[in-house]
């Protein structure tokens, strides 16, 4: 059953209203993919906060035009799919590209980072970086070793003479008065 105008402009109006705040996009291709794949995909997806959306290319390049993910919608050819988010593109890539890994008839086509246009190894490649919790916890960790050695060391002198003073009373080096 062919789509409608009506009903093309519509969608086109849905997805421009959610690509205007996009920041980093995967475009993809699929081929044999049935319903259950693709809702396994979803559901991985939103639990990193991105979205996933199945779309014609010309509609996509229409939904996109002022968005920072603009370039990557031009001139697509084939099935086109789009996840996108405007959280962390790390964890979204991590899920994507595990997808991937389970199902090779899923590959990518481009992607978009803070409106930068990236490849698809550079896609592979932000997989593999750590997440922003991941990176806050080494900070945070590199930021309070200093203190903590410092602490551990002015203890050390009063610990050293409580074992000192221990071990002279085991064995009885010290005279009563």
């Amino acid at each position: 059953m062919p789509v409608t105008k009506a009903r093309k402009k519509e969608q086109v109006e849905k997805l421009s209203v959610d690509l205007k705040n996009v920041s980093s996009a995967v475009v993809a291709t699929y081929t044999k993919l049935n319903s259950s794949q693709t809702q396994d995909l979803r559901k991985a997806l939103r639990g990193t906060g991105a979205k996933y959306r199945v779309v014609k290319n010309t509609l996509a390049e229409r939904a996109a035009k002022g968005s920072k993910i603009e370039e990557a919608l031009k001139n697509l050819a084939g099935v086109t799919s789009i996840a996108y988010t405007t959280g962390d593109p790390v964890a979204m890539a991590k899920a994507l590209t595990k997808y991937a890994k389970d199902n090779p008839e899923f590959t990518f086509k481009v992607g978009v980072v803070e409106g930068r246009v990236i490849s698809i190894k550079e896609i592979e490649a932000l997989a593999s970086m750590p997440s922003k919790e991941e990176i806050y916890s080494k900070l945070l960790f590199l930021i309070n070793a200093p203190a903590q050695r410092l602490v551990t060391a002015m203890n050390a002198v009063g610990r050293n003479l409580a074992v000192v003073v221990d071990q002279g009373v085991q064995q009885k080096k010290f005279k009563e008065a």
